[in-house]
């Protein structure tokens, strides 16, 4: 619950006493409008939150009406260098008032006069609104748990977008080396802090000073523009019904330089919970349970990089917080400091102040220690902005995701941002070392850990999962195999609505066998769930579908151009109960997995029937003998272990008539059904790789210089950029359509689209990777990031599952159908 600014007055504590007459009649000739009449009365109370410069608010009473202002001093005794430097704040409030529209109170006037009251000080406007001492907002609805930390990450943005030079605080501080300063500062400060025996010094907090002093961010070392010094929810107004930020407070810190670490200070709660109360640090609610409503600490960092423009901070965001906790640490051993000589402006309350600031001391060496402390990248503004859109269900539209996707999204965003992209170069490191060939236990994991949240097979359509059910479930409508029940036959989605949560898994290569979504494995269950018969069903069907085995798809001959299915010359020749496989295969992906049990293998069992119906598809177990995995083969360097694509050689490989798929010569109808939702899958994941792209582009024109400017302030980026956005968007609607049009009027009335969708992803895929890797320049190329592997395989994709030019063939020649209509 909030508190009115009113709720936190008292009265004013004895060592802050001063001459109430002396300020009456300074504040009369200072302030304007201020009563001069010697009949008002005039009162003094003092706020009692906070532990900084002492502030009060003050009542004058004439003739009925009341007027309101608060005063701000330095407390008084003897005080550290530099500090409490009331001065600051009125000059920082000032230009900020008068000349940007940042929430802050008016300033009135500044008294350097000791004489007058015992201590500088200065006088402001009131502001009657709400303050929240507690970061858990308990007693807010969910709703208005996000609003106020939107508005807070979106008040904190604007601050720091401010222009200094243009409103006169150029040189309020120096903007460079400030995180180097705030150590030193800090470090200094603390050892006079604790320079009485009362209170020795912590060892380690000056080890903490000595970490922080070797991990500085190179980015320190450029300006930047004003940091608030003490940003956090309790030092914010709020509107007294409205969830808007009406004024920001306590100053006493504020100068120039990183203004990252405001957004670290902002983020304490997350981490750490400091209990007014019992004078406590615990631990953080990401430790213990956000509190519905309010945004992940992700998703807070990603509304103000999104709105200040800032780049992503995973790298160095442990500095940052561990920064914000000493120098925590060191204010609270000030404070405690100042209440054994009797001057802390917060009473009674700082007497456990030296306790606290040594648990925060242990609280960032903790920090410090963990492995991942955020996902390598921003959450997916993409998926913030749909459930932001569509929140409420009342829209309506073929392409307005049901509330069942939307929740099935937004657990996906989390699992990749909480489990796939932290393991991302841990997949890489296997994939390029001698053990290549084999899989990684965390992949194993994860795959379990997906099942359990409800991610599993998503991509099964619902009238497949219904033919799979008559054949394989009891009564119980549970799947029966060996004893085991389990539910694998995906979450009942169309292909329209899978098209929502495959574009997520395609942000990163490596995402889509975790949910085992991947290809070609999604294609042969799909063949498998449309044409096996529950025997093959079951011996491969079903192990495949509970990610117990992988699978292989053997069809492109290196001899002839097998975008013309007709043209392969594989043999399947029946002799008796068996068939007998003669031929070479190449891009057999999968084939080299260590999981990879069952090849579809395609073939010609009559060469003599007309020429569609020659084909067959047949199962093969990959341990039958004849089948020789002869080498893995690169796409433009990549083998993609341990996937891979194998080349393929079957000598003589006799397996059971009763593998062949549908009967002889349906091989070219089943292929053509499995290519329908395989081909749109492509075209999904081409959309999340390109989002990837669009997102690291933004992040490293926003925090890479050329030529004396960001890159992000190049005309040449904004074009390129503004054109990707509209390429992607275009693409996006088409795949949807695509996905709409399979589920209405099937494979065959689609073709013409998803032909259109095939040829539209790819490309629209390499010109924004293309472009995301000449921002990235040279490491764009490399291995070091993701997209070259991202944009190879989305060049690959314009001839995997038919080139361009067959895609091309059957639009032109859909098109001059209609034209004779």
């Amino acid at each position: 619950m909030a508190n009115s600014t009113f709720d936190l007055l008292g009265q004013v504590q004895a060592a802050h006493q001063f001459d109430h007459d002396s300020l009456f009649h300074y504040a009369s000739a200072h302030v304007p409008g201020f009563p001069s009449s010697a009949a008002s009365t005039f009162t003094v109370k003092q706020f009692g939150h906070g532990q900084s410069n002492p502030t009060f608010l003050l009542e004058v009473g004439n003739g009925g009406s009341v007027k309101r202002y608060v005063l701000r001093k330095k407390p008084p005794g003897k005080l550290l260098q530099s500090a409490h430097a009331v001065d600051r704040e009125y000059q920082v409030l000032r230009a900020l008032g008068e000349r940007t529209e940042i929430p802050v109170p008016k300033v009135f006037c500044l008294c350097r006069d000791a004489s007058v009251i015992g201590t500088d000080f200065y006088i402001m406007e009131f502001l009657e609104g709400r303050i929240f001492i507690d970061p858990k907002l308990p007693g807010l609805a969910p709703e208005r748990r996000e609003a106020i930390y939107r508005e807070t990450a979106r008040v904190l943005a604007a601050l720091h977008s401010v222009d200094v030079d243009s409103i006169g605080l150029g040189k309020y501080g120096r903007r460079n080396n400030y995180c180097k300063r705030q150590v030193e500062r800090w470090t200094k400060q603390y050892i006079a802090s604790t320079g009485d025996s009362r209170y020795p010094s912590n060892p380690k907090m000056l080890e903490l000073a000595h970490w922080l002093q070797q991990h500085i961010p190179s980015e320190d070392s450029s300006g930047e523009g004003i940091v608030h010094g003490d940003f956090r929810i309790d030092n914010v107004v709020f509107h007294p019904i409205e969830d808007r930020v009406i004024g920001i407070l306590d100053w006493e810190l504020s100068t120039l330089g990183n203004q990252m670490t405001d957004v670290a200070y902002s983020c304490l709660a997350y981490i750490v919970d400091i209990n007014h109360e019992n004078q406590q640090v615990g631990k953080g609610f990401e430790l213990t349970r956000i509190p519905e409503g309010i945004p992940s600490q992700a998703e807070y960092l990603a509304e103000y990089c999104s709105a200040s423009g800032k780049p992503w901070p995973a790298a160095v965001w442990k500095f940052y917080i561990s920064l914000a906790m000493f120098r925590g640490a060191a204010i609270y051993a000030g404070i405690y400091s100042r209440w054994l000589m009797g001057n802390a402006s917060g009473g009674e309350r700082a007497r456990n102040t030296g306790k606290q600031a040594n648990d925060l001391v242990d609280s960032a060496w903790a920090y410090i220690a963990r492995k991942a402390v955020l996902p390598n990248h921003p959450p997916d503004p993409i998926a913030r902005d749909y459930t932001k859109q569509f929140d409420g269900g009342n829209e309506s539209g073929r392409f307005v995701p049901s509330e069942k996707v939307l929740k099935l999204r937004n657990r996906l965003v989390k699992f990749m941002e909480d489990h796939i992209y932290p393991m991302e170069n841990e997949f890489y490191k296997l994939a390029q070392s001698s053990s290549r060939w084999t899989v990684h236990p965390e992949e194993e994991s994860l795959k379990e850990l997906a099942k359990k949240e409800g991610l599993w097979n998503l991509w099964i359509p619902f009238d497949s999962a219904e033919r799979a059910k008559k054949l394989l479930f009891d009564e119980s409508n549970r799947m029966d195999t060996n004893g085991e029940h389990d539910q694998f036959l995906g979450a009942g989605l169309s292909n329209l609505e899978y098209g929502y949560l495959c574009e997520i898994m395609g942000r990163s290569v490596w995402a889509p066998q975790v949910f085992n979504c991947g290809a070609p494995d999604t294609g042969n269950m799909e063949v498998l769930l449309r044409y096996g018969n529950k025997e093959q069903l079951l011996q491969w069907l079903v192990p495949l579908l509970q990610g117990k085995i992988r699978s292989g798809f053997a069809m492109t001959e290196p001899q002839v151009a097998s975008s013309d299915a007709t043209n392969i010359e594989c043999s399947i020749k029946r002799e008796g109960d068996s068939y007998v496989i003669n031929g070479r295969k190449w891009w057999t992906s999968g084939a080299m997995d260590p999981r990879c049990k069952v090849l579809i293998v395609m073939g010609k069992t009559d060469f003599t029937a007309a020429n569609h119906k020659q084909q067959s598809m047949i199962l093969v177990d990959i341990q039958t003998p004849g089948v020789h995995i002869k080498r893995p083969l690169t796409v433009f360097g990549f083998d993609d272990a341990p996937h891979g694509h194998a080349e393929v050689v079957f000598d003589n490989v006799r397996v059971p008539a009763k593998n062949i798929l549908l009967g002889e010569g349906r091989g070219f109808e089943i292929a053509q059904g499995r290519l329908g939702p395989g081909r749109l899958h492509h075209c999904m994941r081409l959309i999340g790789a390109s989002e990837r792209g669009m997102q690291m582009m933004v992040q490293r024109a926003l925090s890479r210089r050329a030529f004396g400017k960001l890159i992000a302030e190049q005309g040449s980026f904004r074009s390129d950029i503004a054109k990707c956005r509209i390429e992607l968007e275009k693409t996006r609607l088409l795949v949807l359509e695509a996905a709409d049009q399979l589920d209405r009027l099937g494979n065959k009335k689609a073709r013409g689209t998803i032909a259109m969708a095939k040829v539209a992803a790819p490309n629209m895929a390499l010109m924004v990777l293309d472009k995301a890797m000449q921002v990235h320049g040279a490491a764009g190329v490399s291995s070091d990031t993701i997209l070259a592997h991202l944009w190879a395989t989305a060049r690959t994709l314009r001839i995997a599952d038919g080139p361009d030019e067959v895609h091309l063939g059957t639009i032109a020649k859909l098109e001059l159908q209609r034209a004779k209509l």
